[in-house]
């Protein structure tokens, strides 16, 4: 999802590598779950966060709609799912009676990310930290790395982009077609890459399997490899 916004008004003007340290660190968050509530539609999954969730707690796409955990949503003309937040808190489906995260080993990578975000540039991106998001206002200092706690993350980082690239050049598409084809367009990516279930048993097998899939939708599509 893009955001229009003053990189300088959103966060403290700097950008950073995964190798960088920056004040993120929550200290467990000490009972505070704001990030965890009323977040609107704004957690959007990517192919990979379904597949952590199925790996960890076993629900496919089909079963993450049908109980109410996540929904779809239009997003830059793409149709994307993300998490749904409910109940009389506006919380997120995965959040117990504790306020604790019962997900958190196979949560989001925007959960994983947040306070951060990612500033896209022209050949990769960096993150920046979000100044105004978290109510923590003692937080202790990370390395980005260790906070993502993502292993092999150069391949991940690897994979955002190319994810990005993608949904950039679907957008683009999206305003040469016609309503019909625009729908055609959507649901295809949406069942290639979501409804479809990644049987990968690591992190390296969904990458290839993500890869072969990307493959197989730009030969379909006719977009440039």
């Amino acid at each position: 999802m893009k955001r229009n916004v003053d990189l300088n008004e959103i966060s403290d003007g700097r950008l950073y590598s995964s190798g960088d340290m920056v004040k993120a660190d929550c200290r467990d968050c000490e009972g505070c779950s704001a990030c965890c509530r009323g977040m609107g539609s704004s957690i959007i999954l990517d192919p990979m966060d379904l597949w952590r969730l199925y790996t960890g707690i076993h629900r496919d796409f089909t079963s993450l709609m049908s109980e109410g955990y996540i929904e779809l949503g239009i997003v830059d003309g793409m149709i994307l799912p993300n998490l749904k937040m409910a109940g009389r808190t506006d919380a997120c489906p995965f959040l117990n009676e504790n306020g604790r995260c019962s997900v958190h080993g196979c949560r989001p990578g925007l959960c994983r990310l947040f306070p951060l975000g990612r500033y896209y540039e022209e050949n990769g991106f960096r993150y920046f930290i979000q100044t105004h998001e978290c109510r923590k206002k003692d937080r202790g200092k990370v390395k980005i790395r260790k906070w993502l706690g993502i292993p092999d993350l150069k391949s991940y980082e690897r994979y955002i982009l190319k994810w990005h690239d993608f949904l950039n050049e679907c957008e683009a598409a999206l305003e040469t077609l016609d309503e019909e084809k625009t729908r055609i367009l959507t649901l295809y990516v949406l069942r290639s890459f979501y409804e479809t279930a990644y049987r990968a048993a690591d992190d390296r097998g969904f990458y290839e399997a993500f890869d072969t899939r990307m493959q197989e939708v730009r030969e379909k599509l006719g977009m440039p490899a």
